[in-house]
């Protein structure tokens, strides 16, 4: 490697680590607030927080690696030429497409293992965060005994403190509770002045010392509850234990969640397609058979006889000819109502399962996109940064953030439009590369010829020139000789 090579390396991954560590971090702060409601409350712990983090983290390392090429390819070149060492290098002789060269070959393997990690890595990170994420939406909340508020969090009872006390509200007042564990209702109560809260053997048991109280049981005859009585019982101190099993974080086999489209490699994602383009040619095919049962035919003679075609005779029915029409227009509405509805059916099956295998589809060419997608931010941010001639975090970060706002856009249009059909999938999916890449070549050619794209001087000979293309030449006149 030359000593070029390694000066420009040095200069680039410097930033690129930086820009890579804070766009994994915006992302992923973007991510956890889109699930936060499914987390706060339910005392996850710290261990099931940093599981999320990690599974999450992982899963947008492809869309985070385009924009830190992007940004760190821009102030790289844009430090390089604000410094005049590109100046420099060009001086000695050196093309700028030799000077991009050892960070377009680095992008290009960034881009393999790029493609490497969305096949192999991020479907089995896929699988644990959202297996986990649903475990965490099926718990509940985190127990929360609120003062003059009935809370049956705890399944069989219900609760109500009239006041709480203490370093950490242990301390409660005016305790009452309603026991209905027997399935048969509300047929205990305690009542008690006071009382002191706890938890029990890591969590798995909530103890209430009451004081100074009273229970009541009902107890109904056998064949109503009209004639029931209560049974009083006074207590100075009782203490009550109740199980919080529920509250529980309850794990999901895996297993489950490993059909879905994004838990799947690439090899198995075109064996679903393959599966789903055979069911559907499987279908269509057999869409005229389905029909044949909603034709029925039948002819008359002229004396008002009727052939039925399903029992091969003549029959003579008992009223004149005009009924038989009716009736067999009437049949004829009938079988066409029925098909319509068969149709509508039959079609909207269809539609579904294309719609399905159209989303498996994409998820292939997304492994295929993002990966090239580095490639393409690099086109767009090194010859732009040559050109801008601006390093640190200022212009670089407003024109990443630009193109990348545009890459995004155009992704997510050209996504539904592939998933709703109106154009075909690959080219919904590939529709922002082949957005941005002429921008990337036409930055290149700039900056191959020293251009002034981002100076007042070079919108000003533009503006110049713009008139004299338009202007029509005059013909040239000849004259007979």
């Amino acid at each position: 490697m030359k000593k070029i090579d390694k000066l420009i390396l040095q200069a680039f991954f410097g930033p690129f680590l930086l820009t890579f560590a804070v766009v994994e971090f915006v992302f992923l702060t973007q991510t956890m607030m889109k699930y936060l409601d499914d987390l706060v409350g339910k005392d996850l712990g710290t261990g099931v927080i940093l599981q999320l983090l990690m599974y999450f983290s992982v899963l947008i390392v492809p869309i985070s690696l385009p924009l830190a090429v992007l940004l760190s390819s821009l102030m790289t070149y844009g430090n390089l030429g604000e410094h005049h060492e590109l100046t420099a290098i060009k001086t000695s002789g050196v093309s700028l497409t030799r000077i991009l060269r050892p960070v377009m070959l680095f992008s290009a393997l960034l881009a393999g293992f790029a493609f490497w990690f969305n096949n192999t890595i991020v479907p089995k990170a896929n699988l644990k965060a959202y297996s986990l994420l649903w475990d965490v939406r099926q718990q509940k909340l985190a127990l929360d005994i609120r003062p003059g508020v009935f809370y049956s969090g705890i399944p069989g009872y219900t609760i109500k403190v009239n006041s709480k006390a203490g370093e950490n509200g242990e301390k409660l007042y005016g305790v009452m509770i309603y026991d209905h564990s027997g399935n048969s209702g509300n047929v205990a109560m305690v009542l008690a002045d006071s009382g002191r809260m706890a938890t029990r053997y890591d969590g798995q048991y909530l103890a209430l010392e009451l004081f100074n109280g009273r229970k009541y049981v009902e107890q109904p005859t056998a064949r109503d509850r009209s004639g029931a009585g209560f049974v009083q019982q006074k207590f100075d101190r009782t203490d009550i234990i109740f199980s919080l099993a529920s509250f529980s974080l309850d794990r999901t086999k895996e297993d489950l969640f490993k059909e879905n489209k994004i838990m799947l490699t690439l090899p198995q994602l075109r064996g679903f397609v393959d599966s789903m383009q055979l069911v559907l040619n499987k279908e269509r095919r057999q869409a005229g058979m389905q029909l044949n049962p909603y034709f029925l035919y039948q002819r008359f003679d002229t004396t008002g006889q009727v052939f039925d075609q399903r029992t091969a005779a003549w029959q003579v029915p008992a009223t004149k000819m005009p009924a038989s029409s009716a009736m067999v227009l009437e049949a004829a509405a009938n079988r066409a109502r029925n098909m319509r509805s068969f149709m509508t059916t039959y079609s909207e099956r269809l539609s579904s399962t294309a719609r399905e295998m159209g989303n498996y589809r994409i998820e292939v060419f997304r492994k295929y996109t993002q990966s090239v997608a580095i490639l393409v931010m690099f086109l767009i941010g090194a010859p732009l940064g040559a050109i801008i001639k601006k390093g640190g975090l200022g212009v670089p970060v407003l024109v990443s953030i630009l193109f990348f706002i545009i890459f995004y856009v155009v992704s997510i249009i050209g996504e539904k439009y592939g998933r709703e059909a109106v154009m075909p999938v690959g080219v919904g999916m590939w529709m922002s590369n082949f957005v941005l890449l002429p921008a990337g070549l036409f930055f290149l050619y700039q900056a191959r010829r020293d251009s002034s794209l981002f100076e007042v001087d070079f919108w000003l000979r533009l503006s110049r020139k713009l008139p004299k293309w338009f202007v029509r030449k005059p013909a040239p006149v000849t004259t007979a000789g």
